[in-house]
């Protein structure tokens, strides 16, 4: 039931990083970095799929998937299409990783990231979880306000 409502909202969330990309004027302003502004709404979007799909897809599912953090910012001028595709994709590993994950395995230590940089000793599978849907969120945030520098 938890792995199901947190996997609800992270659908939820990655819906709504889906319609800020939409809602872009154009293509070329999806990647415009102007002053003040260090990444642009379609690198921060790559970097929100490669982040979930690493470390819920990969990491809890099996997935497979290899991520290249520098590459989520380094790409450029990624067709519309294609990110939506992306953040589609994701959408389906997080979903389908968290509909098999027992809810009993949240309180059970997850040791894929340095729970260090959270400020903690050692952290749960769900507290992490917690994390990615702030981590996330923070990052969807920007893209808006990105949306409407541009």
């Amino acid at each position: 039931m938890i792995t199901t409502t947190i996997g609800g909202i992270f659908e939820r969330e990655l819906n709504k990083l889906a319609e800020e990309i939409k809602l872009y004027p154009n293509e070329a302003s999806i990647w415009k970095v102007t002053e003040g502004v260090k990444n642009s709404g379609g690198n921060l979007c790559l970097h929100i799929c490669g982040n979930l799909q690493h470390f819920i897809g990969n990491v809890l599912g099996n997935t497979g998937y290899v991520r290249n953090r520098d590459k989520e910012f380094a790409d450029k001028n990624i067709p519309v299409a294609d990110l939506l595709n992306e953040i589609e994709a994701t959408k389906k590993a997080v979903v389908k990783t968290l509909e098999n994950i027992p809810d009993t395995d949240l309180d059970k230590e997850y040791t894929a990231f340095p729970a260090h940089l959270l400020g903690k000793e050692n952290i749960t599978k769900f507290y992490f979880l917690a994390h990615l849907i702030a981590h996330m969120d923070y990052h969807i945030g920007q893209i808006n306000y990105h949306r409407r520098l541009t």
